[in-house]
């Protein structure tokens, strides 16, 4: 399936002198991509699983050295790497600090390297690196579940996708029929959320939704919760995991902003703040802060103490919900259906810019401050075809923005200097 990392990817080998670090939750397709980048893109390529290949960690025990590290690995796989034509793949480095260490002087080396690397927990390995991290040293990518574009490309719906790009530039109404069709394979998306796993068995199953195996999503789920064991001490993975699984419960309230007593009634900051920023750093959630000023720029003026919790993917939302598809695409629990709007404009627009701010003033809200050429721009989300909202008509009388942008499930538009933008076509804001 194609991926957009693969231009990023291409962009790095006309300048590789730094090793690739990709980083990204555990089945977002990390190795899948690289693999697909090193077998079409150079004419040899070696493949190494640090997690699985104990002899090549050893090696990096031994030595740091670029060449020393290449000439036992050739002893070790039996072969001959001639660096002019080969790239090497470092996967699952985050189990060797030293490896990590060493892409430093495989940066440094006169001699034409090319290295990749990948593996789960790599941000929050980089948060806790124990010596000294490469800084400068290393390209760091990063790669997040599928957005709704790559979705319809891998169901092979470019031809809508074009259609949506067009319509969103000319704010013109598609044609009702191709609307709906889009809608419905909106709804599908946020049951199925973005993980590569799922979009596959979904294609697999002829896009029957009624035939995908939704076990998957709960292994990905098990998978999370063991790398929390694996990767931390007990007590901070039992921190790590109730923090995860009250999230469905923050987004369900009415004031969603994350509060530490949901996690559990006695919890306070000091004892969960770093639990929370490991699952910030592993990427398995996203934060949204609360910024007190709409100004530029939006960072600079976060409380700090006020923020709302994501899934950093909308389907293992509805998984660890414990909701059924049939009462998503039937429209029966439509306000937990706001809950997954919401989580899923977050997945679409987070990795744009790697933050995300709403505001507050008075006694209104908007969900979203996006920056769009220079111009700090509201937006609100609605998960149905009602838009009233006296919280963006107050923001505009109070603060005349340039424009506004509300999200629904009503066809394009531009009236009253609000963009309409349908729920499926959040992948052309700030694009």
């Amino acid at each position: 399936m194609y991926r957009k990392i693969e231009e990023e990817l291409k962009e790095w080998m006309k300048d590789y002198k730094m090793p690739l670090m990709l980083i990204g939750v555990r089945q977002t397709g990390k190795t899948y991509s690289l693999d697909k980048f090193c077998t079409n893109n150079f004419k040899h390529y070696v493949y190494i699983n640090l997690d699985k290949e104990e002899g090549i960690k050893e090696i990096f025990e031994s030595t740091i050295d670029p060449d020393t590290i290449i000439e036992k690995i050739e002893i070790m796989k039996n072969i001959e790497i001639n660096l002019e034509d080969t790239i090497i793949f470092f996967d699952e480095i985050q189990v060797s600090e030293r490896a990590i260490t060493s892409l430093k002087y495989f940066c440094e080396s006169k001699k034409p390297y090319k290295i990749v690397c990948a593996g789960s927990l790599l941000g929050v390995k980089i948060n806790r690196f124990h010596s000294s991290f490469p800084v400068g040293k290393v390209t760091i990518k990063y790669l997040y579940p599928m957005d709704f574009e790559e979705y319809l490309i891998a169901l092979g719906e470019v031809k809508l996708m074009d259609e949506i790009k067009k319509h969103y530039e000319s704010n013109e109404a598609m044609i009702n029929s191709i609307h709906e069709k889009a809608l419905d394979l909106y709804k599908k998306y946020l049951v199925l959320g973005g993980m590569p796993t799922l979009v596959q068995n979904f294609i697999n199953n002829d896009c029957k939704i009624t035939h995908v195996n939704f076990e998957l999503q709960e292994q990905i789920i098990i998978s999370y919760l063991a790398d929390m064991n694996k990767y931390t001490e007990n007590s901070e993975a039992i921190k790590n995991s109730q923090i995860y699984n009250a999230i469905p419960k923050e987004l369900a309230r009415d004031n969603n902003t994350f509060k530490y007593s949901l996690v559990n009634k006695d919890a306070r900051k000091i004892r969960y703040e770093s639990s929370l920023d490991w699952l910030l750093a592993s990427n398995m959630i996203l934060k949204c802060d609360l910024t007190e000023k709409n100004k530029s720029p939006l960072k600079a003026f976060t409380s700090g103490t006020k923020f709302k919790l994501y899934l950093s993917d909308v389907g293992l939302l509805r998984a660890l919900s414990n909701l059924d598809y049939s009462e998503i695409l039937s429209d029966k629990n439509k306000m937990y259906q706001g809950v997954l709007t919401e989580n899923y404009i977050a997945c679409e627009l987070y990795p744009k810019t790697k933050e995300l701010y709403y505001y507050k003033f008075d006694k209104y809200e908007i969900d979203f401050l996006i920056k769009i050429d220079g111009d700090i721009i509201p937006v609100e989300v609605k998960s149905g075809r009602r838009t009233n909202s006296r919280s963006l008509n107050e923001y505009r009388k109070k603060y005349n923005p340039k424009y506004s942008i509300r999200i629904s499930s009503k066809n394009f538009g531009f009236e009253n200097n609000i963009k309409t933008v349908p729920l499926y076509a959040v992948f052309c804001i700030n694009k």
